[in-house]
């Protein structure tokens, strides 16, 4: 990097200063903690001349034992892509406009979650619901190891409570679907053909009066081969909308590819067709009492602090559910 030639290419040059960025993001905190390591080490021998120095032993043996643990989490995000920005799309399911506003409150939540990590979020696409809520919303996360963090939440939520909007007091139970994506780097060939490309444009949709986008700079693509599709509607700009599009169409094809090749397709929730009662992979439940539980066979958490998991506290969720992968990984590789 710091070669006379080294900026000769830019675009290459960018992509090795992001593979650098990525392995600093492993390595740094492996050599804080070997840091951290030694001054415990250097701390126990004082104290076995010194007793009144135990109170200091005990905080360096916890700051010790939580970088352990941060390292750990870092280092269970091993996929070709963990290290990626992140691709979330949300759609409400059964459950009518209950369903709808449960799908923009998951949009809050996963923002209080990027907010509380130092991501970015852009809304590459979002369709109210007259009513209320959203009918569905695709969010781009950028931070390193977005993908990682977030593949956990791919599935339906569920959500259990007195709807606002119901006529009675009786308990009501929506749906909504959450999927995340990684994004494609440059470095991924995804071969889409114009050919099999079907592209339509629309009015973007906004708040109305002056500020409602009359042009036709909505923009759909439908990959005919796969009838796998994508769409952005936020730019005012057609081309910037179809790149936004683009991108996740590709996005979603690389999944599929790499879902195949893993023998993983059957999990998605997508793949059970309905996103309704059977197929959740945790849920909320507001009324008669609070819980957040997950609900998929492997992974026993649950947490009384629904208002916390809903303002974006959802890293003991993640963190499980990569134990579990990484578990369920090494099972497999002494089997095989």
């Amino acid at each position: 990097m710091e070669g006379p030639t080294f900026w000769d290419n830019p675009d290459e040059a960018q992509k090795t200063i992001q593979k650098v960025k990525t392995l600093n993001a492993v390595l740094k905190p492996f050599e804080e903690l070997v840091s951290a390591k030694g001054d415990m080490d250097a701390m126990v021998e004082l104290c076995d001349e010194d007793s009144s120095l135990e109170p200091d032993l005990t905080v360096e043996v916890d700051k010790v034992g939580s970088m352990l643990d941060a390292f750990e989490f870092q280092a269970m995000m091993s996929g070709k892509q963990d290290a990626n920005n992140a691709i979330l799309s949300i759609k409400p399911g059964a459950g009518g406009t209950d369903a709808c506003d449960w799908a923009q409150t998951l949009m809050r939540m996963y923002i209080r979650w990027a907010e509380r990590h130092g991501f970015s979020v852009e809304i590459q696409d979002e369709v109210p619901n007259e009513e209320a809520g959203i009918q569905s919303v695709t969010m781009r996360i950028v931070g390193e190891y977005a993908y990682g963090h977030m593949q956990s939440e791919v599935g339906v939520h569920r959500l259990v409570r007195i709807s606002p909007f119901g006529g009675g007091d009786t308990r009501q139970t929506s749906f909504a679907a959450v999927e995340v994506l990684p994004e494609i780097d440059d470095t991924i060939e995804i071969e889409v053909r114009d050919c099999d490309l079907i592209m339509q444009t629309f009015c973007s949709g906004g708040p109305g009066g002056q500020h409602q986008n009359k042009t036709q700079s909505g923009v759909r693509l439908i990959h005919t081969p796969t009838n796998v599709r994508a769409e952005s509607r936020t730019e005012r700009s057609q081309p910037k909308n179809y790149n936004n599009a683009l991108a996740l169409l590709k996005a979603r094809l690389y999944a599929i590819e790499e879902q195949k090749r893993l023998g993983d397709i059957a999990n998605r929730y997508d793949g059970k067709g309905e996103i309704a009662f059977g197929s959740q992979i945790r849920s909320y439940i507001v009324h008669p009492y609070t819980l957040v539980r997950e609900e998929r066979d492997g992974i026993d958490l649950k947490t009384p602090d629904l208002a916390g998991v809903l303002d974006g506290d959802l890293d003991p969720f993640m963190q499980a559910y990569l134990r579990h992968k990484v578990e369920r990984a090494h099972k497999a590789s002494l089997k095989a």
